[in-house]
């Protein structure tokens, strides 16, 4: 984004990959040089993969050959190097976002930034932020929408479902199925929905099972060819599927 040019980003991880553990078996540190490396090679002027290369190529001849001399570098002139890099690489912008922002991402910003400091540990941080981020998203998406339709004449109710059913949502999805209303024939209609689990298919059948213990017949029509195959593949009960 700095430079303004495309990149392969599968390609750059899985190279930071193999060089971390590379890394690991000569017993150095995993890391990433984007923040601190990459960010003063462009700030210097570097654009091209020349300046990363001859940035680790000189980093590791400081390590191996000049060793000696590197050792005598005092550790609070590095950690004054490094303060100065943090300051000149953070977003101080985010800081004024943070109030704007909506509540959960702001709060997977702070439990990350405050596990970070408490545990010394960037990884730990990252993994309760990414941890975080998954259960605000999975209770954001598990809200379950239902549209129900009656055909007084042909004594049919169509519920039209809109949503995700995963393992997060079945027992809002179950709950919004009135199964005391009297009715000839009863359609699910998944037309704006997605069956993704097994726990998904374990509520849909709990619902066609329970209209067909009252001797209601279920037609569940909309579903795409993944959903349509899963319910197929792991479904129990017998519904009409179109």
């Amino acid at each position: 984004e700095m430079t303004d040019t495309d990149s392969n980003k599968n390609k750059e991880a899985k190279g930071q990959g193999i060089a971390n553990i590379i890394a690991g078996c000569f017993g150095g540190m995993a890391g990433c040089a984007m923040i601190g490396q990459s960010g003063i090679n462009i700030k210097s002027g570097g654009r091209g993969r020349l300046s990363t290369f001859v940035a680790g190529a000189f980093l590791m001849v400081l390590i191996v050959v000049l060793n000696d001399v590197l050792i005598k570098i005092p550790m609070a002139a590095l950690v004054a190097v490094m303060i100065m890099v943090s300051i000149g690489t953070f977003d101080w912008s985010s800081l004024k976002r943070l109030t704007r922002a909506p509540k959960s991402d702001a709060a997977v910003m702070i439990v990350t930034v405050l596990i970070v400091i408490y545990t010394h540990d960037l990884s730990k941080g990252v993994f309760a932020g990414v941890l975080l981020s998954m259960i605000f998203f999975s209770a954001k998406i598990s809200k379950v929408a239902v549209e129900k339709s009656a055909d007084i004449q042909a004594k049919k109710i169509t519920y039209r479902i809109s949503g995700q059913i995963f393992f997060a949502s079945v027992q809002d999805f179950v709950s919004k199925f009135d199964f005391k209303e009297k009715a000839d024939a009863i359609v699910i209609d998944f037309s704006h929905s997605k069956i993704w689990d097994a726990s998904a298919v374990g509520a849909v059948d709990t619902v066609i099972l329970k209209y067909q213990l009252l001797g209601i017949p279920v037609q569940v029509q909309g579903l795409d060819e993944e959903s349509s195959t899963l319910l197929e593949k792991l479904a129990t009960s017998e519904s009409k599927i179109s």
